[in-house]
């Protein structure tokens, strides 16, 4: 016995039924389609999507809104959370990311003044507010914007 001896089981595939070929084989004249309308026709077929010529629901429904699709990506953390990583000798985005405080090194990182702080921290960032400036600067910390 080898692997090209291998065979299914008697009865374990059914042939393919071929249809369309002529009226003795039981499937010739229509081949299973039926008569007329749009799935008898070859190349037919209706999207997915198609409601049979009602009114699709992306019509039905309001529109409303606006994106900017020039708005830029940031991520936002607050004074209060810079507390998790007051231990740092300098608070940069990869010790954010370690702490769980933003989620991707490659985008902008801005602070904003939510919260008090209680030890003095030393900030690279990308942006700042002007309150978290404040609180930060008042207790000796030092930012670097980049």
């Amino acid at each position: 016995m080898d692997l090209g001896s291998l065979k299914y089981r008697d009865g374990a595939r059914h042939k393919k039924k071929r249809v369309g070929r002529g009226e003795g084989s039981g499937s010739g004249v229509t081949a299973g389609r039926g008569n007329k309308g749009q799935l008898s026709r070859g190349g037919s077929g209706k999207r997915p999507w198609f409601e049979g010529g009602q009114m699709p629901l992306q019509r039905r429904l309001p529109k409303f809104g606006f994106v900017n699709i020039h708005q830029k990506a940031i991520q936002v953390v607050n004074v209060q959370d810079l507390e998790k990583v007051a231990g740092a000798k300098e608070i940069t985005r990869e010790v954010l990311k370690e702490k769980g405080l933003i989620r991707k090194l490659n985008v902008p990182v801005k602070i904003l003044g939510k919260g008090e702080l209680k030890s003095k921290i030393n900030l690279h960032v990308d942006a700042i507010s002007k309150s978290a400036r404040e609180k930060i600067e008042k207790l000796g910390g030092t930012i670097t914007l980049s």
